[in-house]
């Protein structure tokens, strides 16, 4: 076998029928020219016209010939396969349109609406105990309490709290102060009162059914508008990293 063509890791043409041998012992420079010629690759070239296949090109041309070989596949099909492929698409084995990985649309790793089920552990925290378990300053505490971040419950903290101090605390260790966690809960508020509006007509009928209806409403929504959140951080973020 011949050896890289260049050190950004690209191989001439004779490279890549020696890799491709192997497994595909029909293969012939002639057909990887008629591939290129159809458009299913697009190796580059360089100044005097030779072609560069990068490991991206190589591993299309495995993709093609498996499926020619394999499933018979017409050029046509393995053309928007590709396009498939190229737009992030899974190709469709039954010879549908192209599906979105399933990846992409889970929900895994995300909160459901049991999440939202009120705890049945009653716990009640000291202020020592809640600074403590979270590892949170004093004083911290009390400038977060004072955006309303955290709140007792009666005489004591919950387990909300704990969840919300832990946060906290770890946010504060990248500089974030508590006058700009405070954007959070103005959000969080918003969110709150959206659902309000969804379920209060639910509440006010007062029957056992309509309680039920306005409590998996208000777990189902409460699921959602994190997911809406965190996909929204996501891509803005992605946004912001692309420029």
């Amino acid at each position: 076998m011949t050896a890289v063509a260049t050190s950004r890791g690209l191989m001439g043409i004779g490279d890549v029928l020696a890799y491709l041998r192997p497994d595909f012992d029909d293969v012939t420079i002639s057909k990887i020219r008629f591939l290129e010629s159809e458009g299913l690759i697009n190796p580059q070239r360089t100044a005097s016209g030779y072609r560069k296949f990068s490991h991206a090109d190589l591993e299309r041309l495995r993709y093609i010939l498996a499926c020619q070989r394999d499933q018979y596949l017409p050029l046509k099909v393995i053309r928007d396969n590709l396009d498939a492929i190229d737009r992030g698409l899974e190709p469709s084995a039954s010879g549908g349109g192209p599906r979105v990985p399933r990846a992409l649309a889970s929900t895994d790793g995300l909160p459901s609406s049991e999440s939202f089920r009120p705890s049945s552990a009653d716990v009640r925290l000291s202020r020592k105990e809640l600074l403590d378990e979270a590892q949170l300053d004093d004083e911290l505490l009390t400038q977060v309490e004072g955006y309303g971040l955290i709140a007792k419950r009666g005489s004591h903290y919950d387990a909300d709290a704990l969840a919300i101090a832990v946060t906290i605390a770890e946010m504060a260790a990248f500089g974030i102060e508590p006058r700009h966690m405070r954007t959070f809960k103005i959000a969080a508020d918003r969110e709150v009162g959206l659902v309000e509006q969804v379920v209060n007509p639910m509440l006010r009928q007062r029957d056992p059914e309509s309680q039920q209806r306005a409590d998996d409403a208000i777990r189902q929504l409460a699921a959602l508008s994190v997911r809406l959140h965190s996909s929204l951080v996501k891509a803005g973020l992605a946004a912001e990293l692309s420029r």
